[in-house]
C-alpha cells in the first residue's frame, strides 16, 4: 500500500504500523503518483527500505498537529510555551496488544513508533527532572523559565524552525519560545521565577470570583487583596502583547541570576517595524548569585499602524559572553478571535479494531473506521453507527525530525 497525504496533512509523514506492506508519501509526491495512476492503465509500483535515515535537513520541524496559539483564555499570556520531540518516537509498547491495535494483529513487540501527547509530555517531563535533579532548590517556575529562554529557534540548517502544517517559516503561536535543548537549560544564566502568591494574584485580575479562586488553588482564605491591573503583568518568560484601543502596553520583569556572581546582561531587542519598543535599564549587573533585578519594558504602535493587523512577532534578549535568555513577543492589534488550527488530525477507536489516525482524506491505516466519527468539544467523542468508541485529536506541542542533544 501507498499511504500518499493529501493537502490536510502535507509533507508531515507520520509512521502508521500495517498489517500488509507499505510506504508513507508526502503530498507532492502523492500528486505524483496519484496522476501516474491515472495516466498509465497498468500502474505498477516497488516497495523498498533503504534504511533508516539519519542527519534529516531540515530538523526539527513543527507538527502540523501540534497545539496552536494563540491563547484565547488569557490573550495576554503567550502559548505555547515549548515544543518537544513528539513525531515517530521509538517508545515502550505494551505485547499484550499487536503494534497496530488490531484485534486481528498477533504480534509481539515491546517497541512501536508513537506521536502525539504521550510522546512529547514525557521529553519535556525528562528534561524538567534532569533540572530538578541538578537545582533541588528551584522552583517549578524557575525550571520552566530556563526550559522557555533557553529553547532554540533555528533548525540544522540555520534557518527559521518550519511548521509541518502549511510548509512556511514557524512563529511563537506554534513554535512558543522554541524547541527545548537540555544542556542550555541546565545553565540558564537568568530565570523569570514565580511563587504560588503571584499565580493567585494573577487568577485574581482575571474574570474569577474570589470562591472559584478558592477552588482553584485549595486555600480558604482567599481575599484577592493583591490583583494584577493586567493579566500580562505576571512574571512570565514570554509576552503578549494585545494593544486592542490601547497605544502603549508597559511591563515589568524580574530576573534572578542562577549563574556566577558578578554577571552582567545587556539588552536586544527585535520586533516589526510596526512596534516601538524601550528597554530600560538596557544593562543589569548581578553582584551575587540569587540577586534579583527589575526592568520595565514599553511597547508603543507606532502612528499609522493598520489596527485591523492581524499579528506580529519579535523578541527580547538579555546576553553575555556566556547566556542568551531569550524571550519570544507576540503583538496583536485587535481582540484574538481565533487562529486557524492545523488540519484535524484525529485518532478513532473501532470495536475490535483499535486506534486509527484520522487524516483529511478520512481514515489513515488498515482497518480504518468509516465516516460518521462524532467529534466531543474536548477531543472526545461518543458511539457512532460504525462501532467507534471514542475519538482524540492528536493537538499537542511536537516536532518532527528532532536532533536530540545528548545530556
Amino acid at each position: 500500500m501507498i499511504l500518499a497525504n493529501t493537502a490536510a496533512n502535507g509533507e508531515e509523514l507520520v509512521a502508521d504500523s500495517h498489517l500488509i506492506p507499505a510506504v508513507a508519501v508526502g503530498r507532492k509526491m502523492g500528486d505524483v503518483i496519484r496522476e501516474y495512476v491515472r495516466s498509465d492503465a497498468n500502474p505498477t509500483a516497488l516497495l523498498g527500505f533503504r534504511g533508516t535515515v539519519v542527519n534529516v535537513r531540515p530538523s526539527p520541524v513543527v507538527a502540523a498537529f501540534s497545539s496552536r496559539g494563540p491563547n484565547m483564555v488569557t490573550p495576554q499570556i503567550l502559548k505555547p510555551d515549548v515544543i518537544g520531540p513528539g513525531v515517530n518516537i521509538l517508545a515502550a509498547w505494551s505485547d499484550a496488544v499487536g503494534p497496530t491495535g488490531l484485534e486481528s494483529d498477533t504480534r509481539k513487540s515491546r517497541f512501536n513508533i508513537m506521536s502525539g501527547t504521550s510522546m512529547s509530555c514525557p521529553h519535556i517531563s525528562g528534561v524538567a527532572a534532569l533540572l530538578k535533579s541538578a537545582h533541588p532548590n528551584w522552583s517549578p517556575s524557575a525550571i520552566k523559565s530556563a526550559l522557555m529562554t533557553s529553547a532554540y529557534v533555528l533548525d540544522n540548517t540555520r534557518s527559521p524552525l518550519r511548521d509541518a502544517a502549511g510548509g512556511g517559516f514557524s512563529t511563537p503561536w506554534a513554535h512558543g519560545s522554541g524547541h527545548v535543548d537540555p544542556q542550555k537549560a541546565l545553565s540558564p544564566g537568568l530565570v523569570y521565577d514565580l511563587t504560588a502568591e503571584d499565580y493567585i494574584a494573577f487568577l485574581c485580575s482575571l474574570d474569577y470570583t474570589i470562591d472559584h479562586v478558592k477552588a482553584i488553588v485549595k486555600r480558604p482564605n482567599i481575599t484577592c487583596s493583591r490583583k494584577f491591573s493586567d493579566p500580562g503583568e505576571l512574571n512570565y518568560p514570554s509576552f503578549s502583547v494585545v494593544f486592542e484601543d490601547k497605544k502603549v502596553v508597559r511591563y515589568t520583569r524580574e530576573l534572578t541570576n542562577v549563574g556566577a556572581a558578578g554577571s552582567a546582561y545587556e539588552v536586544s531587542v527585535m520586533g516589526p517595524s510596526t512596534v516601538g519598543v524601550t528597554v530600560k535599564p538596557r544593562k543589569l549587573v548581578f553582584p551575587n548569585a540569587g540577586d534579583k533585578r527589575r526592568y520595565t519594558v514599553t511597547f508603543v504602535s507606532k502612528k499609522g499602524t493598520n489596527p485591523m493587523m492581524r499579528s506580529e512577532f519579535g523578541s527580547i534578549v538579555w546576553s553575555n559572553a556566556q547566556n542568551q535568555v531569550r524571550s519570544p513577543v507576540a503583538y496583536a492589534w485587535t481582540k484574538l478571535v481565533g487562529f486557524p488550527p492545523p488540519p484535524p488530525v484525529l485518532w478513532c477507536r473501532c470495536r475490535g479494531r483499535g486506534w486509527r489516525r484520522r487524516g483529511g482524506d478520512g481514515i489513515r491505516g488498515v482497518g480504518g473506521c468509516e465516516d460518521g466519527v462524532r467529534r466531543g468539544g474536548d477531543g472526545i467523542g461518543g458511539g457512532d453507527r460504525d462501532g467507534v468508541t471514542r475519538v482524540r485529536r492528536g493537538r499537542t506541542p511536537a516536532v518532527s525530525g528532532t536532533p536530540w542533544p545528548q545530556v
